[in-house]
C-alpha cells in the first residue's frame, strides 16, 4: 500500500495527464470497496496468485462515489465493489462509472443481474427473507403480500423502511404491483408491526427470539453469521428462515455488484478482475466467505444457505428495482412507516 500512497502523492504535483499515466501500473489494479477488507482480501489474494496482478484496496463505509467524483480524471480507482442495488445505482447516477465491455460477463452473469447499459454486473446475490419463530410460527411458506394480512397484527419486526435493504424490497413491490398497491401494502405491513422499526437485521432475530414478534425481516447471510457468533447464536437457533415469494413469483434478491470506474488508469486489469470475479473459483470463494448465492450457474451454494431450501429467485430484473427506489422511499414517508 505504500506504493499506492506514493502514487497518490504524485497526483498533487502532476498535470492530470501525467498523473493518470503515473497511476497506470501494468501489474496493479486499484479497488474501492464498501466490503470489509477481511471479507474480500482472501479473494484479492487469490486473484493475485492466479494472475500476478497486485490489488490495492481502499475500503470505506460510505462516500466512495463522492470521493471518485472529487478525484476526477486523476482518480486511481479502477473498480468499485459494493453491495445493494441502491449503492450500485448511486454510483452510476454520480457519473463515476463506464460500461463494462466483456463477452465473459455477458455470457456468465444472467441478464437480470446486469445493467442494460453495461455499467454494473452482479457477482453474488442475497435474498430478503423471514426469520420466523420456531415455536410460534408453524407455516413454512409465506408471500411478501401476506405480510400485510391482519393475522400478523403486532407480530412483525423490521429495521427502518428507509434502509437500503428494505428500500430495495419495497421498490420490488412497486415494480410488481404499482404505486397504489404498494402504498396499500405498506400501510398493512405498518399496521402489523410489533414495534417502531429500529436496529438491524440481527436485532430483528433477537426480538423474535425474545418473543417481541413472531416474524423478522432480514437478509439471508445474517442468519448464517449469527450461527457462527457465540453471542448471537441463540437468536438464530430460536428462528427458522423462510424464503418468501411474491404471489405467483419468486424470492426478492439483491446483489453484491462490481463497476468499472470512469477514469480507470488500469482499465484492462480492472476488466480482468471483474471477469475473474465471475469465474467458478471466485464465485465459490465469494459465496462461502459472505454466505451469499453465486450468480454463476453450476456453482454450489454454501451448505448453511442451502439449508434454507431451494432459492426460486424473482425474475424481475434488478435494474427495475433501481428505477422504483425513489417511489418506494416516498411511500415509506407517506405512510409514516418509521414513525
Amino acid at each position: 500500500m505504500s506504493r499506492f500512497r506514493t502514487v497518490a502523492a504524485l497526483i498533487a504535483l502532476a498535470t492530470p495527464l501525467s498523473a493518470h499515466e503515473a497511476l497506470a501500473q501494468a501489474g496493479e489494479v486499484n479497488v474501492y470497496t464498501y466490503r470489509e477488507t477481511r471479507l474480500v482480501q482472501p479473494l484479492f489474494d487469490a486473484f493475485t496468485k492466479d494472475t500476478g496482478i497486485k490489488v490495492n484496496v481502499v475500503s470505506a463505509s460510505s462516500g466512495l462515489e463522492q470521493r471518485i467524483k472529487a478525484e476526477g480524471t486523476n482518480s486511481p480507482a479502477d473498480v468499485l465493489l459494493t453491495v445493494d442495488i441502491g449503492r450500485i445505482d448511486e454510483a452510476v447516477q454520480a457519473g463515476v462509472t463506464q460500461p463494462i465491455t466483456s463477452g465473459v460477463i455477458d455470457s456468465t452473469v444472467p441478464a437480470q443481474y446486469r445493467d442494460p447499459n453495461g455499467h454494473w454486473a452482479g457477482i453474488s446475490m442475497r435474498a430478503r427473507v423471514i426469520y420466523a419463530s420456531k415455536d410460534r410460527v408453524k407455516q413454512d411458506a409465506i408471500t411478501y403480500e401476506e405480510l400485510a394480512d391482519p393475522k400478523w397484527k403486532g407480530k412483525i419486526c423490521i429495521r427502518s423502511g428507509q434502509h437500503i435493504y428494505n428500500n430495495a424490497l419495497f421498490a420490488a413491490y412497486v415494480a410488481h404491483h404499482g404505486e397504489a398497491k404498494a402504498e396499500e401494502w405498506l400501510r398493512g405491513v405498518k399496521a402489523n408491526l410489533a414495534q417502531k422499526p429500529s436496529g438491524g437485521d440481527r436485532e430483528t432475530a433477537r426480538d423474535v427470539a425474545a418473543g417481541k414478534c413472531d416474524l423478522g425481516i432480514g437478509n439471508t447471510y445474517y442468519w448464517a453469521l449469527m450461527m457462527k457468533d457465540p453471542d448471537k447464536k441463540a437468536w438464530a437457533e430460536a428462528t427458522k428462515v423462510i424464503l418468501p415469494t411474491f404471489a405467483g413469483g419468486g424470492t426478492h434478491v439483491n446483489l453484491s455488484g462490481v463497476l468499472l470506474a470512469k477514469n480507470a488508469p488500469n482499465k484492462a486489469n480492472g476488466i480482468k478482475l471483474i471477469e475473474w470475479l465471475a469465474g467458478e473459483h471466485a464465485q465459490q470463494l465469494y459465496a462461502d466467505a459472505n454466505y451469499e448465492y453465486p450468480v454463476r450457474a453450476g456453482v454450489a451454494v454454501n451448505p448453511v444457505i442451502a439449508g434454507y431450501g431451494k432459492l426460486n429467485a424473482d425474475a424481475l430484473p434488478v435494474s427495475k428495482i433501481a428505477t422504483s427506489r425513489k417511489t418506494a422511499s416516498t411511500l415509506v414517508d407517506k405512510v409514516g412507516f418509521d414513525q
